[in-house]
């Protein structure tokens, strides 16, 4: 578990530093969210379409997920994490959620600041929800201003 959690670290500096995994750059949010969720300590579901998106909308997509899963290793004490994408209405929906203690929120010095600073730097929106004892659920909601198409 310490080692699939340091390399989750891992990612996650290099992503701080603009280094992006090559299944994100070669495959978008389907083939980058696997391996990530591969990493994770906690058993993650996922649900992820074949589509390709912007680039910056699948980069702030996968930091997201990333620092979630993070968060779910870390602190929420989750037996199991879901992660679900999906196109509506021209937007890229999110929602990362966990069966844990709960109790998250953004401010104070949290990653989740900067998730959020991230998300709405695009144009979007990052909520959570996380009531004490109740797990927390991450929900971002990304304008897609135009989309690349199906993965080939």
């Amino acid at each position: 578990m310490t080692a699939r959690l340091d390399r989750a670290q891992a990612v996650l500096r290099d992503l701080v530093v603009g280094i992006h995994p090559p299944a994100l750059t070669a495959g978008g949010l389907p083939a980058a969210l696997p391996e990530l969720v591969q990493l994770s300590p906690v058993p993650v579901s996922l649900s992820v379409p074949p589509d390709r998106f912007p680039a910056n909308v699948e980069t702030a997509g996968y930091f997201v997920c990333s620092e979630a899963l993070a968060n779910i290793a870390s602190h929420a004490r989750a037996s199991h994490g879901w992660i679900r994408v999906w196109q509506q209405d021209r937007r890229l929906q999110m929602e990362i959620r966990d069966d844990g203690i709960g109790g998250a929120r953004v401010g104070g010095g949290s990653g989740l600041r900067g998730l959020a600073d991230r998300v709405a730097a695009l144009g979007g929106v990052l909520s959570v929800d996380s009531p004490p004892a109740s797990g927390t659920r991450l929900t971002v909601n990304l304008p897609l201003p135009g989309t690349v198409g199906p993965r080939q």
